[in-house]
């Protein structure tokens, strides 16, 4: 099991009649991710039509490529999610240095971070 890996978790909530329109977004953060992170190892974006919400779930290689992600990629997209969404908690899980976790928070998100100390993956 790779221990450098960073697992994010977190949601959007769609304002009104927004769902469409963030669900748009996320595609392009995607095929952004796919296109330009090789440190980005996966991403799963889910829908509830129910609570008008995006979850999805990051998987990033180490702390440098997520901090890659914020910056490069998450960061000019953030101004237009916010635009048409709210953000949840996002949960870190993996091992990040204090000065990524503090630009994390200096973004407005409500995270959360915890170090992995058990697991495995067939």
């Amino acid at each position: 099991m790779d221990t450098n890996a960073v697992t994010v978790v977190y949601k959007w909530t769609a304002k009104p009649g927004r769902l469409a329109a963030l669900t748009t977004i996320y595609k392009g953060v995607t095929d952004a991710m796919e296109a330009n992170e090789p440190g980005a190892l996966a991403v799963h974006v889910y829908v509830s039509e129910d609570e008008g919400a995006l979850y999805v779930r990051d998987e990033f290689a180490d702390a440098a490529a997520v901090g890659f992600h914020l910056q490069e990629t998450a960061g000019p997209h953030f101004q237009s999610l916010l635009e048409v969404a709210t953000p949840g908690a996002f949960y870190f899980f993996g091992k990040l240095p204090s000065e990524l976790k503090q630009a994390i928070q200096g973004m407005g998100l409500a995270a959360e971070f915890g170090d992995h100390v058990a697991g495995f993956n067939r």
